[in-house]
């Protein structure tokens, strides 16, 4: 049976561990997976836009020997026929293929219709890709996971629900201070396993979550396509005017010592100042970029040992 990466709470937890200790590995040994990917194409289909992810894939690839096909949709066929018939067709000529879909029941549809491994680059409700670098990012800056306490500012979307089903494979706890949670979005079933757990916390107390944080975390406040959509003005000023006093700063930081961390793309001085990106040692940010290259690598190794191409 085909393995795919929808969002981690559909893999074992021994699976994701073992993922994490080849991640480190490969971080480790950056050289040393040379030419694994002979032979192997990806193809990268996305609706939206994509720095990191279409980076960090294309560059993994070419390290390790393969060949990566971007397409963009609204140049491509998926605009003329249907998910299902162009997905038949598309993975008879690759090894992997990863998305980056507005909407999950889209990439529920392609990994149905798929043969090969598909990716979940990123859609409205997981960024399981995010995550794992985000855990790793952790593993090599102190060494561990479990008992690290990491806190989450912000508004609750497709990533806190990829940290929330992850977290629990490594007992890290998780304190989510998100003042907007859309019931839509959110994954319910991972929310309470964590909650069963005992690993998983919410407050709308800043001051006290930072306080208690080893690594503190944040994204942006809207989506990235709606950011600078001037249909969405009214929503992101409204979103602004109730996340201002959430902004991670170095007055809202003062009582802690926590490591920063940030997903990107960055809205400087929206989710976080200036200042706390560049200038303050407490960042991790570029780290946790630069590490989804060796995050993705490692997830490619993982999925193409499960099937011979």
């Amino acid at each position: 049976m085909t393995k795919h990466l929808i969002d981690w709470k559909f893999w074992e937890k021994q699976e994701i561990i073992n993922l994490m200790e080849l991640a480190v590995k490969v971080k480790k040994c950056r050289w040393d997976y040379q030419g694994l990917m002979n032979g192997n194409s990806l193809a990268m289909i996305f609706q939206k836009t994509s720095t990191r992810t279409r980076i960090s894939f294309e560059a993994c690839m070419a390290e390790m020997g393969g060949h990566s096909i971007y397409m963009d949709w609204l140049t491509s066929n998926f605009m003329l026929s249907s998910i299902r018939l162009e997905t038949k067709y598309i993975c008879r000529n690759v090894a992997f293929i990863v998305t980056r879909f507005k909407d999950n029941k889209d990439l529920l549809e392609m990994a149905s219709a798929s043969e090969v491994p598909v990716i979940n680059g990123c859609c409205n409700l997981y960024h399981p890709c995010q995550a794992l670098t985000d855990l790793l990012t952790i593993k090599l800056d102190c060494g561990y996971l479990e008992g690290v306490n990491l806190t989450y500012v912000g508004v609750y979307n497709n990533v806190v629900n990829s940290l929330v089903s992850i977290c629990g494979a490594f007992k890290v706890n998780l304190t989510l201070v998100c003042p907007i949670k859309d019931a839509s979005i959110t994954d319910e079933e991972s929310y309470q396993k964590l909650i069963k757990q005992g690993l998983l916390h919410e407050t709308l107390d800043l001051q006290e979550a930072v306080a208690k944080a080893d690594y503190v975390y944040t994204d942006t406040w809207m989506d990235m396509e709606f950011f600078n959509d001037p249909a969405f003005a009214k929503q992101k000023k409204n979103r602004v005017s109730l996340m201002e006093p959430y902004q991670l700063n170095h007055q809202t930081l003062k009582n802690s010592s926590a490591k920063v961390m940030h997903d990107m793309p960055i809205h400087l001085g929206y989710e976080i100042s200036e200042a706390l990106v560049e200038d303050d040692k407490r960042s991790i940010i570029f780290d946790q970029a630069e590490n989804r290259l060796e995050a993705q690598k490692a997830l490619l190794i993982y999925l193409k040992g499960r099937k011979s191409f």
